[in-house]
């Protein structure tokens, strides 16, 4: 036998027919509230088209680098070029001050000098996670030269 029961319904305040409460409705209220509030007032790109991110070469990790970007923080390999490039401006920073005519005392010629070899293993164990976590060898940078760094702080001194 038929059953000849309706389901619950009522007309809300805006005019339209409820039948039973859904999770739908009640996010539409929510933001019918907020905007009577007001609350979307003054948003960014307000009446423009959201900018698009051009990411063509991500292809499938496109929504990955998205999700990634919002976090505010990057692929592995990015976040270990970071860390490279501040370990070298740390290292040109030595330089920059060998370089700048002060003659340095042997003191602080030793003391620069212990710096850049702690730098130059710094920096050549973060070129290696670059190295091994970077998707292509594009992204690859080469390791540093402890003989080589301590010639060119030998050069900046007696500039």
């Amino acid at each position: 036998m038929e059953s000849s029961r309706k389901p619950a319904n009522r007309i809300d305040v805006d005019g339209l027919r409820q039948v039973a409460p859904t999770w739908e409705s009640l996010v539409e209220r929510q933001i019918r509230e907020a905007m009577e509030e007001g609350k979307f007032d003054n948003l960014p790109f307000q009446g423009e088209p959201l900018p698009k991110e051009d990411d063509a070469y991500a292809g499938e990790w496109a929504l990955a680098h998205h999700m990634l970007r919002n976090a505010g923080i990057a692929p592995p390999w990015i976040e270990a070029d970071k860390d490279v490039r501040a370990l070298l401006e740390r290292r040109d920073a030595i330089l920059g001050r060998a370089a700048s005519g002060a003659v340095p005392t042997p003191s602080a010629r030793r003391r620069d000098a212990s710096a850049l070899e702690g730098l130059v293993v710094a920096v050549n164990a973060a070129v290696a996670r670059l190295n091994a976590e970077a998707p292509t060898d594009r992204q690859h940078r080469r390791p540093l030269v402890l003989a080589d760094e301590l010639a060119r702080y030998d050069d900046a001194c007696r500039r």
